[in-house]
This record gives C-alpha cells, structure tokens and sequence, in this order.
C-alpha cells in the first residue's frame, strides 16, 4: 500500500488528509490518473509531488510503504 498525504484544496476536496492506495509499481503520473478517477480530484496536475520526503517527478516508481505527499501550489500576500 502507498500512503498518500492531501494538503490544501486536494484535502478540502476528499474531506480527508491521509488515504492507503494500492500502488506497488505504479509511477507518480499513474497514481494521480488513479486518484483523478477514483476520487475526481481536481487541480493533481499542478501539483508538487514527494516521495519520502523527497521531491519526486511523475515518472518516479512507487513501492510499497512509500508515502507520497501531494502538495498544490500556493500564494501569499
């Protein structure tokens, strides 16, 4: 399972800020495909993505027990 973290709009969305998904194998771009369908997430194209705490691209690879956190753009004032 990947553990998967929603900030901002993303959990406003969902209603929540962690889910479980099965996703061993799947890249970053299949996983928020996944979402965009499962959950009709809105805005995951322009996200930032991490991958353990790392900054990860689309075509990185997912394991299991990876947590990949989603984190849309933001803007200040």
């Amino acid at each position: 399972m990947i553990n998967v973290l929603l900030f901002a709009q993303l959990k406003d969305e969902l209603g929540k800020e962690t889910l479980s998904i099965e996703g061993n194998g799947m890249s970053v771009a299949q996983l928020k495909g996944k979402m965009k369908i499962e959950f009709q997430l809105e805005g995951l194209e322009t996200v930032m993505t991490a991958v353990n705490e790392e900054f990860a691209d689309d075509e990185t690879i997912l394991s299991d027990g990876d947590t990949v956190a989603f984190i849309p753009p933001v803007s200040g004032g």
